[in-house]
């Protein structure tokens, strides 16, 4: 029998980064990265290979090298690596712009010779840096980078005067009133021997600024910055300009680019330098983000993803896509959606007119980054698939090459398990899309694990994923895994993504218990070995249904949510969440919530629970978990807590690998006590 993927693999397992092409199409870089046990970290290092196939080689040692980006000459390579700070880094208690574990010092912006030789560091920035982006000419490079207003870094102990929601960020922690701005800085003063530049700040937007992207005569800086004062209270943004020709005396407010309100994310400009291309929506609803062409003299604003009625994916940790590209010389625009669970590649023409035609992705395949040039046909795409965490895949004259076999030389002689979709039929009618892992020889009925996706409005998709290892080590004995996409979920229509909206734990129930019952019925799940976990809101609708039903023999919440409540005053995006999400904020409907939350329901839950939580997660913070563990302890259900130090909300995606492994565990052997025979 071949050997199955088991958690100690997350060790193995290598994981590619968004690509990058050299500007005449013969080499792909890219950062990857893959765990070391022996440090407790997640190592990664740049690498490159031909586009035709050949010459896969490492180009650095990292161990934290990140966001490769080749200069339009085609002589460097920008990255990001922790370096050393200017004066104001590395204060006791707070280092914002990178996450836990990420190395010593914050990120900083470095460059490296294509000819070869050492890499150089190009800023000294004492919060660090973000992904550096060439201008057309390749003189310079654009970024965002965290400012801290204060005269000086903050002593450890130091009381902090928090004025706005926005202060903290999961993954970063508390701001202390740092706010992102954009840099530019010169390369060509960098060059060896000379001295190294001081980076230039150009915005000094009241509540931050992201995501710049150049015009094509390099005259101006687009990027996206909150339109209100307290972005925790209103996701109101817009898209911004601002002029470079000549260099602004000092930092400034760019001209808003387009309608009012609207959500702005990553922008950039077409190929005319006429529009932005934002990936953004009008309106604050909760909703698709979409592509957006939008003219700089104030003209109509057109939807160009529109006709396809799926999200615009930009890429992101857990919802993976890519920024949208001109390609064929600027007449058509290249951009990720998500489709069934499945970010895909998709085209459209620049003018508006047609409908998106999908290019590359097959629909058990999830595209995580994208490479194109706007001339040649060449697109390089990350592809992650069902044997695998991912691959590069190149497409050119309407074939398809596949570059690399980092999973397949990592895991020798280990075939994994492949999920299989199916579709159940939800109490209402409606069509509810899943997907279903077990072994063919496991005997029937047998043990049934329900695993609820987290956002809500994520998805489940059937690629090998190293961070949900834990169900092949479940499949391998003998559980059916089964992962549904309810309402609310990714990749099914705006209608279907909005249906959650208002309605958490109601509207999506019967499409979790519909999968249930048709295995149930069908005799492959036993009746009596039947449990139910999720992470972020799958763990809130873990607490939930436990609170509900009490078919379910075990439970496993993961960050989860149980009261509503104190979620929307502890979360950094519970302001938002409550307003968009739950539909009313808390005094104005205190009831919602007190209906809604778990905790209100927790003394009918009889499920033994295991609860799992980051103790620096700031999306659902462990209160959550406390309280949830807290009632049903008291109330004698068998139940046990969890606590990973140092974790944020993702930790189980980028967290230090020792606990991720030790989470998957955690599950295994939990479900395997509660649902013996």
């Amino acid at each position: 029998m071949p050997e199955r993927p088991v958690l100690d693999d997350l060790y193995r397992v290598p994981v590619p980064g968004q690509p990058t092409l050299a500007p005449d199409g013969s080499r792909v870089a890219l950062a990857l990265t893959r765990p070391d046990r022996e440090a407790d970290a997640n190592r990664s290092t740049l690498w490159w290979v031909g586009t035709d196939g050949s010459g896969l080689a490492q180009l650095t040692l990292g161990p934290h090298d990140a966001s490769p980006a080749w200069s339009p000459g085609g002589d460097w390579i920008a990255f990001l690596r922790p370096g050393e700070a200017g004066p104001g880094g590395g204060e006791e208690g707070r280092e914002p712009g990178r996450r836990s574990g990420a190395g010593d010092g914050p990120l900083q912006v470095w460059l490296l010779p294509v000819a070869g030789g050492e890499p150089r560091q190009l800023t000294h920035l004492p919060l660090g840096v973000g992904e550096p982006r060439w201008s057309p000419d390749g003189t310079r490079i654009a970024f965002a980078a965290l400012v801290d207003p204060g005269a000086g870094p903050r002593r450890a102990g130091e009381p902090v005067v928090v004025e706005t929601l926005d202060d903290k960020v999961d993954g970063e922690g508390l701001l202390a009133g740092a706010r992102r701005q954009v840099f530019v800085v010169d390369v060509d003063a960098a060059q060896p021997g000379g001295a190294v530049p001081e980076p230039v700040q150009v915005t000094a937007e009241p509540a931050g600024a992201a995501h710049p992207a150049w015009s094509p005569d390099g005259r101006q800086l687009a990027y996206s910055a909150p339109t209100v004062p307290d972005p925790g209270l209103a996701p109101d943004s817009a898209a911004c300009v601002i002029d470079l020709s000549p260099l602004p005396a000092g930092p400034g407010t760019g001209r808003r680019v387009g309608p009012s309100p609207m959500v702005a994310g990553p922008v950039t400009f077409s190929a005319d330098g006429r529009s932005l291309l934002v990936v953004g929506r009008l309106g604050t609803d909760v909703g698709h983000n979409r592509l957006l062409l939008v003219p700089l003299d104030g003209g109509e604003v057109r939807d160009l993803a529109g006709a396809l009625d799926r999200n615009v994916m930009p890429g992101a940790p857990a919802y993976p896509g890519s920024l949208p590209q001109p390609v064929d010389g600027g007449s058509r625009i290249l951009f990720c959606a998500r489709d069934r669970g499945c970010t895909h590649v998709y085209t459209v023409e620049a003018s508006g007119d047609g409908s998106p035609v999908k290019v590359l992705g097959r629909p058990d395949e999830v595209v995580t980054g994208v490479a194109a040039l706007s001339g040649p046909d060449l697109v390089v795409a990350v592809v992650a698939g069902p044997r695998s965490a991912g691959e590069v895949v190149v497409r050119a004259g309407g074939s398809e090459r596949v570059l690399t076999s980092f999973t397949a030389e990592a895991l020798p002689g280990v075939e994994p398990l492949v999920f299989r979709e199916r579709e159940v039929s939800a109490p209402d009618g409606r069509a509810v899309h899943a997907f279903v892992l077990r072994d063919p020889a496991a005997p029937t009925p047998g043990p049934l694990f329900l695993d609820v996706h987290g956002g809500p409005h994520n998805a489940w998709s059937p690629v090998l994923d190293p961070a949900h290892l834990y169900h092949h080590e479940l499949a391998a004995a003998g559980w059916t895994v089964v992962l549904v996409n309810p309402r609310g979920s990714d990749g099914y229509g705006e209608d279907f993504y909005r249906a959650v909206s208002g309605a958490w734990g109601t509207s999506d129930r019967g499409d979790f218990l519909a999968a249930v019952d048709a295995l149930v019925a069908e005799g492959v799940a036993d009746p009596g070995r039947l449990a139910v976990g999720g992470y972020s809101y799958g763990g809130y609708t873990t607490c939930w249904l436990t609170t509900q039903t009490d078919r379910f023999a075990a439970a496993v919440a993961g960050g989860c949510v149980s009261d509503l409540r104190s979620m929307a005053g502890t979360s950094d995006v519970g302001h938002f969440l409550g307003r968009h999400e739950v539909g009313d904020l808390y005094w104005q409907d205190p009831q919602r919530y007190e209906l809604s939350s778990p905790l209100a329901h927790a003394s009918a839950v009889t499920t033994p629970t295991l609860v799992l939580h980051g103790e620096e997660d700031h999306r659902c913070p462990i209160g959550q978990a406390e309280q949830w563990f807290s009632m049903l302890r008291a109330r004698g259900v068998p139940t046990r807590l969890v606590r990973y130090p140092g974790a944020s909300h993702l930790f189980i995606l980028d967290g230090r690998p020792s606990h991720r492994v030790h989470y998957g565990r955690q599950i295994v052997a939990w479900l395997e006590e509660h649902s013996k025979l």
